[in-house]
């Protein structure tokens, strides 16, 4: 073999790994970024400090789950909504509206929801104080 086909040869080979390369890259999924990134990063106070408010007043809601629903125990009556978020399938997403009235329990059903983990992003208002709480919940 002299050199001209040896460099032909190599030239062939590395112009069949650049192809395969560039076919690989156009098939494997887009880069899953979030969209709202800055809008996100102008709010972050104001999130950070309804979370701290929630520890603050001591205000973290009891989670429980029986028979198909998801209870919420609060320690004042509430308004706000819990936004269900499947980490899997951003398609998924629920928002329910909690409303205790003069109560403190707030019941959600989860007849429709898949099973598996969801986090759980809490928004409510007591005492005319904003509070945030999440927390990742396994739906059985």
């Amino acid at each position: 073999m002299n050199w001209g086909k040896g460099i032909i040869g190599g030239m062939v080979v590395f112009m069949l790994f650049i192809i395969c390369m560039c076919i690989y890259m156009f098939n494997v999924p887009a880069d899953d970024f979030d969209h709202q990134y800055y809008e996100k990063g102008l709010n972050f106070n104001q999130e950070y400090n309804r979370e701290q408010q929630v520890t603050k007043d001591n205000a973290r809601p009891t989670i429980t789950q029986t028979n198909g629903a998801l209870q919420f125990v609060f320690n004042r009556p509430v308004v706000g909504n819990v936004k269900f978020m499947r980490p899997s399938s951003t398609s998924m997403d629920k928002v329910f509206q909690l409303n205790s009235d003069t109560g403190r329990l707030v019941t959600i059903p989860l007849a429709n929801m898949a099973r598996g983990p969801w986090q759980l992003s809490i928004e409510w208002k007591s005492n005319n104080k904003q509070y945030l709480y999440k927390k990742e919940v396994l739906v059985k």
